[in-house]
């Protein structure tokens, strides 16, 4: 219900007349300048009437383009205020409003001034406990919106009845184009909903789905939709309780998908059989560029797995993998030395022992100490192969080592000795390219 005015008080909407809403604030900086004074007694004539209490910020950066508010407590009561401030304003595109307790009955004062002013571009309404309700009060102004491309609605209790009435304003939208509903409620039947919504939407090119419990439903739903989806590029889906079943749909998806650039898996279930799929995936996939796995139960053996794919697929777009919390081996250190020869961009990060360091640096430390003696790999080897045989056996080349007195310990020999002797035959065939060209 509208507060009455006061006795003697113009009502906040109807101080500025029509000839100065309709100022042209590029013609004229002097123009500029006043309606920034005008919004600032509007919104301040505004507080005093609504009994809310002015954002100091509001009034220092009233003149920005980039207004930020978040965590102010600015309330339902300085939410209406700040409506009536901007309603006409031509000057502020981004409006950050998060951590302000506007519940619904705030964010339709918001959403009221949005159909009027055609400025604000992105809106950030993160955790501000608008719930279903709130839910349904955005979606009525997405099915009109012309002007917001930008939308952060984390962290504000949606369930899957807020799901559908999104969805519902999203299906064939393109004005959107960056969505953020991580941190929310959505359970499988709201997660598939969002997935099918994704499907007809020809606008969305950033969704942020982290934190809520996806499940096989919702992740086929969603695969489906990156099948025909031909406008989103990054997808986050960090923290969703994913495994095996729903890594098998999202490989599925990376087969056909020819837009993704940027997948955000980090902090789910999945080990090592997940990322079989993943890896098939990316075998043949020529767009995505960043794949993120950090924090899932991912071993040394699945990570391998993935250089792999990246390696073998040459139409890759992979420019950077995360799985820096698994520790990998040393098979691993030298594939990825041997990939950024051909691809110098990949940036892989990833976890690894001092050991594993130490092992793989054994092979340039060992030539960086024939190179003192003046001599080469090759040399060393010929010298041990007194019958000309092309071999060395790995116990002479071990006692030869040792004879030297190579700045080796025992676990890099043991490491030299595997990577020149892979079939364990106890015999090194040191022709080999491997061996005398030094490739790592």
């Amino acid at each position: 219900m509208e507060k009455q005015t006061k006795e003697g008080e113009e009502k906040p909407s109807e101080l500025l007349s029509n000839e100065e809403r309709d100022m042209d604030l590029e013609a004229d900086d002097a123009a500029a300048e006043t309606a920034t004074s005008l919004r600032a007694e509007v919104y301040l004539k505004a507080c005093r009437w609504l009994g809310a209490a002015p954002v100091s910020s509001f009034l220092r950066d009233s003149g920005a383009a980039a207004l930020n508010l978040n965590s102010y407590g600015v309330g339902r009561l300085g939410a209406e205020a700040l409506a009536l401030a901007l309603k006409h304003d031509c000057v502020v595109a981004h409006l950050e409003l998060e951590d302000n307790g506007l519940d619904a009955d705030g964010t339709r004062c918001l959403m009221k001034m949005l159909q009027e002013n055609n400025t604000v571009r992105s809106l950030n309404l993160s955790n501000n406990h608008l719930g279903p309700r709130g839910a349904g009060v955005v979606s009525k102004m997405l099915s009109d919106n012309y002007n917001v491309t930008s939308l952060k609605l984390s962290g504000n209790n949606f369930d899957d009845s807020a799901a559908k009435c999104l969805s519902e304003a999203l299906k064939g939208d393109f004005v959107v184009k960056e969505l953020d509903l991580s941190n929310n409620s959505f359970s499988e039947a709201g997660g598939e909903l969002l997935a099918q919504m994704l499907g007809s939407n020809m606008g969305i090119e950033l969704l942020n789905l982290s934190w809520n419990p996806f499940r096989l439903g919702a992740a086929a739903a969603l695969s489906a939709a990156l099948k025909v989806n031909s406008t989103l590029t990054r997808l986050r889906l960090s923290h969703c309780g994913l495994g095996r079943a729903e890594a098998q749909s999202l490989a599925q998806a990376l087969k056909q998908n020819s837009t993704l650039a940027l997948l955000d898996l980090s902090w789910n279930c999945l080990d090592d059989p997940a990322v079989a799929p993943l890896c098939q995936g990316l075998s043949t996939n020529g767009t995505l560029g960043v794949l993120k796995l950090c924090g899932n139960p991912v071993t040394s053996l699945g990570a391998l797995a993935l250089l792999r794919a990246v390696k073998a697929n040459t139409n890759s777009a992979v420019e950077e993998l995360d799985i820096s919390n698994v520790f990998v081996c040393e098979t691993f250190v030298e594939l990825l030395r041997e990939v950024r020869c051909q691809r110098p961009s990949l940036n892989v990060h990833y976890s690894v022992l001092s050991s594993v360091t130490r092992n793989t640096s054994a092979l340039n430390t060992f030539k960086e100490f024939l190179k003192e003696r003046s001599e080469t790999l090759a040399s060393f080897f010929q010298a041990l192969d007194e019958g000309k045989t092309l071999t060395v056996s790995t116990s002479d080349f071990r006692r030869a080592v040792k004879e030297v007195k190579a700045p080796l310990d025992e676990q890099q020999l043991d490491w030299l000795v595997r990577r020149f002797d892979k079939n364990c035959t106890a015999t090194i065939k040191y022709r080999s390219v491997r061996v005398l060209g030094g490739h790592s």
